[in-house]
């Protein structure tokens, strides 16, 4: 600790006495300095003895006296030394009483110590502070590095807690508590997360100080819950991916400080990897996906090795996401030029990290990979362009926090799941699906990210589209275009009012060609029906014998209604 009026009066060689203010000895001394200025506030920042021999003061005016003290009190001033047997022989009785009167420490400095010695003193206790301090804070480092090898980032926040003297709490890239020590700090920990929250909307690196906060309930460091907490962004990049949170019942010492900035720097290491090795890792997830897709499960596996756990040996979900614009365009470019592929994954911008930064398809791929961390999932990720793609456990808590994920993009809405801005997020999951389906995932993850796109969705899962109808999936421009080319012969003629086939047409085959049944729901008879039937032939230049007329000719029906 640094040196108080306490240790110089103790210091054998100086044999300072103590004239006033003695009950508060214990006031840390900043440093001396001695000054005859009959107002030396203005060179004063606080905390400082002030030595005097009160060269130009009136030490024995008790009004002089009282402002003199009065004034140095509100400068923060430590205390007093007066040096007897230069211009007075003993301290002047209304300087001790102007002393006492504001609780100021008085020490009387005897004619054989020089003020440079008590400067000296302060000098070295506050070197030896300084030395323990660093000594303590390289201890402390090594203690952490020692547990965060042993024990990961949990013993780490727990060697932290004890060098501190409090509590340690980690939180990842989603501002979600991931470890907290003492096992109690978790209450207070979760209570903050709102300004994790906001840290983690500042450039990284980023640090605040929370003060107070607690419910009242004891368990806070001081059993007040009014705890002081700091907390600092982890991470090398633009965008932290993670925080630590430190909370002790006053501010940080010296010491404590070294082996937060110790944590700070180890925990870096442990929660965010270099670029190189996570660009590696994407190369490799890349080449693994390829390979699935390729339908060679077996390869797939061995350059995996060990990295995705048993993810390909487990039902899985394929997940595609990414910015409606870019799904738009997708789908004008199949429009334009059907090969009938599966999905294929550029391994260079596999390889490249992305940085999410506030896009929310981005947002997505920090939302799967924190929910992985904390579950212990296995979970591949792999950015392919404008696209995410994600293989993860089927029922398990990326797909979990993946629907969550758009469930809150709807919300942001304003309750509404539709999605008008082309940068918003549309995401398509597959059914459950095994090593060998891949191929068939990755494609029915497509659908359903197209069917996302049109209806203006944000998640639609394959396995939804099968348990509702088709007929909603007409409700396209260009399915609508191709039904009023089609029929729009049958409806000029109609308007000329030689006959109703479009009607006629409609109950036919809502009659599956049943001659006698569609003319009674027409009031018709069957011949009449019949020439209308030869006619919508003639006019189309189609036959209806033809089942997949009948079925062009249906749709066509059931989307002109529904846009009607």
């Amino acid at each position: 600790m640094p040196p108080t009026l306490a240790s110089l009066v103790h210091h054998s060689a100086l044999k300072l006495t103590v004239r006033a203010g003695g009950e508060r000895l214990d006031t840390p001394v900043r440093w001396v300095h001695a000054s005859e200025l009959t107002d030396p506030v203005p060179y004063m920042e606080g905390g400082e003895l002030l030595l005097i021999t009160a060269l130009k003061l009136d030490a024995e005016d008790a009004d002089a006296m009282r402002r003199y003290v009065k004034r140095l009190v509100g400068a923060g001033v430590a205390g007093i030394g007066f040096a007897v047997g230069v211009h007075y022989e003993e301290t002047p009785k209304a300087l001790v009483d102007a002393a006492e009167g504001e609780g100021l420490p008085l020490l009387e400095v005897p004619r054989r110590t020089p003020f440079l010695a008590i400067s000296k003193a302060v000098s070295a206790a506050i070197a030896a502070d300084q030395y323990r301090a660093v000594t303590a804070g390289f201890a402390a480092q090594r203690e952490l590095t020692k547990q965060a090898l042993s024990d990961g980032p949990e013993g780490l926040l727990t060697a932290l807690a004890s060098q501190v003297d409090g509590w340690a709490a980690l939180y990842d890239a989603s501002g979600a508590v991931v470890a907290t020590a003492p096992e109690w700090a978790g209450r207070r920990a979760a209570r903050i997360t709102g300004d994790v929250e906001r840290l983690r909307e500042r450039a990284a690196p980023a640090s605040s100080v929370v003060g107070g906060g607690g419910d009242g309930e004891g368990d806070g460091v001081d059993g007040s819950g009014e705890d002081r907490v700091e907390l600092h962004s982890l991470g090398t990049g633009r965008r932290a991916r993670a925080a630590l949170a430190v909370g002790t019942a006053a501010a940080l010492g010296t010491a404590e400080r070294y082996a937060v900035h110790s944590a700070i720097a180890l925990l870096t290491l442990t929660t965010e990897r270099s670029r190189s090795l996570y660009a590696a890792e994407q190369r490799i997830g890349a080449a693994v996906l390829r390979m699935l897709l390729a339908g060679q499960p077996d390869h797939a596996r061995g350059v995996a090795g060990d990295l995705y756990g048993g993810l390909l040996d487990a039902p899985y979900r394929m997940i595609l996401a990414e910015a409606a614009s870019a799904s738009a365009g997708r789908a004008r470019a199949r429009a334009g030029d059907e090969d009938g592929g599966g999905g294929t994954v550029s391994a260079e911008a596999a390889a490249a990290l992305a940085d999410a930064g506030g896009d929310l398809v981005g947002g997505l791929g920090e939302v799967v990979e924190s929910a992985a961390a904390r579950s212990g999932e296995a979970v591949l990720v792999v950015p392919d362009g404008e696209r995410l793609v994600v293989l993860a456990a089927d029922r398990g808590a990326v797909v979990s926090a993946c629907a969550q994920y758009a469930e809150a993009v709807g919300g942001a809405r304003g309750g509404s799941e539709q999605a008008g801005d082309e940068d918003e997020l549309v995401v398509g999951i597959s059914a459950p699906a095994g090593p060998i389906a891949a191929g068939a995932a990755y494609k029915q993850a497509e659908q359903a990210l197209s069917v996302a796109r049109r209806r203006g969705r944000v998640l639609v899962e394959h396995e939804d589209l099968a348990a509702g109808s088709v007929v909603p999936l007409l409700a396209d421009d260009a399915v609508r275009a191709f039904a009023d080319g089609l029929l729009r012969p049958l409806y000029e003629h109609d308007a000329t009012g030689r006959g109703d086939l479009v009607a006629s047409l409609r109950a036919w085959l809502s009659r599956h060609g049943q001659w006698d049944a569609a003319a009674a729901d027409l009031g018709v008879h069957r011949h009449t029906l019949r020439y209308r039937m030869r006619r919508v032939e003639e006019i189309l230049g189609r036959s209806l014998d033809d089942p997949d007329v009948r079925m062009e000719l249906w749709l066509a029906l059931k989307a002109t209604a529904s846009a009607e």
